[in-house]
């Protein structure tokens, strides 16, 4: 229950009728409120384990990203003995960020006045020292985030009493551990701020049953509704949408499998062409296009897929790990969305990575740096996205309208499925815990 003092906690917080698991609404402004936004950035984020870096992008020592988000700035580095660290991004002189940019640093220098700290956080050097005799060089450590890694993925939180990183994502390792996504490197990356809530946009990829509306070309092979949802815990849940069969919506329209696949072939996302894409007798149409992913995904990386489920190869294993990252799983390239105000209630920094498996053979190949889309370029614009640009900007047309609307909505209230948009009520219930202790 969240505490009852109405200076910090506002009235439709604290009714005790929502049970987020159950059929009661939410209010829209959760989405909306800069009172309800301050509590998520008092109260949640500093307290949780957040996506910060692939692995990839800081290989060598002295390689540092800058990860910034709701009110934190970190320096994400890898150490000279191969560890990886996170500092807080500012001069302890004067309370400038160290560095705007990611790339590789000898060290971290102030452009204010030079305060300069070594890469493992340790103070290296005063200017003017004698004037700062009062300073403890043990004291001006620069102070220091937890680190955790798992499948590739760099996480970070500011709370020092976090709960071991493992702990937090599971059962994810576990589900994940065929799936090798240590061995896959970021081939595409693009952003975009969209004018909607952080929590808005993130949950327009924790359903699928909106594509009969909203994505209709993908019907034909996608089946939307019939999408299986789990939770797990607090911070993991899961979703997975089969394709390669007909939306429940086409059913009885007199489409067969040979519809299935042709249409897929002509969305290009899903599967390879396959020379003349012909059903044979007593073949269904996800066992072909399974074999077909099967057999290219063998080609392209030198591993052996044979083990892998139809399951495995063509089905979207979406899961989300609260509160803001969703990677999938699967041996299909692995798309991963990270969504992060930027900088208040009213704008997200939606991001869309697609992790590429390594040839088993050949060296890693370098990963890409982050296409930032202008707010007047459409996702169609990042050709690197292929048939899914069209797929992203269909989902973004929703969104400015989603926040316009709920910010006149006449009854204040979302009112949600109890199946098919039950990870957004368990997305709720968890926030409400962080923002209740």
């Amino acid at each position: 229950m969240l505490e009852a003092d109405s200076r910090l906690v506002p009235e439709y917080l604290r009714e005790a009728s929502y049970e987020y698991l159950g059929s009661a609404p939410l209010h829209v402004r959760r989405y909306t409120s800069p009172e309800f936004f301050r509590l998520e950035v008092e109260r949640m984020w500093p307290r949780v384990w957040q996506f910060a870096c692939r692995e990839e992008e800081i290989l060598e020592p002295g390689d540092v990203v800058v990860y910034d988000n709701a009110g934190v700035s970190l320096l994400i580095t890898r150490q000279k003995d191969g560890t990886i660290r996170a500092f807080h991004n500012v001069c302890l002189h004067r309370g400038r960020k160290l560095r705007t940019r990611s790339g590789w640093v000898g060290d971290f220098r102030c452009p204010f006045h030079g305060f300069t700290w070594e890469v493992d956080g340790r103070l290296k050097e005063i200017p003017c020292a004698w004037d700062f005799p009062h300073l403890d060089p043990q004291r001006m450590q620069l102070p220091e985030a937890k680190v955790g890694v798992w499948a590739g993925f760099v996480f970070v939180n500011v709370d020092g009493k976090a709960e071991p990183l493992h702990e937090w994502l599971a059962p994810l390792p576990a589900h994940f551990a065929r799936w090798n996504l240590e061995d896959c490197v970021t081939s595409v990356w693009v952003g975009k701020v969209i004018p909607a809530n952080w929590k808005a946009t993130a949950e327009a990829f924790m359903e699928a049953w909106h594509s009969v509306v909203t994505h209709p070309q993908i019907l034909p092979f996608t089946g939307d509704a019939n999408s299986r949802y789990d939770i797990y815990g607090d911070h993991v849940n899961r979703a997975i949408t089969p394709f390669g069969t007909l939306s429940p919506h086409l059913a009885g329209k007199g489409h067969d499998d040979q519809f299935v696949v042709d249409s897929i072939m002509k969305f290009g996302a899903r599967a390879a062409a396959v020379g003349a894409p012909k059903l044979p007798p007593g073949l269904g149409a996800r066992e072909f296009l399974a074999a077909a992913n099967r057999a290219r995904y063998a080609s392209d990386t030198g591993f052996d897929f044979e083990n892998a489920t139809d399951s495995e190869l063509l089905d979207a294993y979406t899961y989300n790990v609260f509160p803001n990252l969703a990677p999938w799983g699967g041996f299909t390239p692995n798309i991963v969305y990270r969504w992060r105000p930027w900088p208040d209630q009213d704008r997200t920094l939606m991001e869309v990575r697609i992790l590429a498996r390594r040839h088993k053979d050949k060296p890693p190949p370098k990963p890409v740096p982050m296409r930032m889309l202008s707010e007047a370029e459409p996702w169609t614009d990042a050709p690197e996205l292929g048939s899914l640009a069209s797929v992203f900007e269909q989902d973004m047309a929703n969104l400015p309208f989603l926040q316009e609307g709920m910010k006149v909505s006449a009854n204040g209230r979302i009112e949600l499925g109890n199946y098919q948009e039950i990870r957004i009520r368990h997305f709720h219930r968890t926030l409400d815990r962080y923002l209740s202790e």
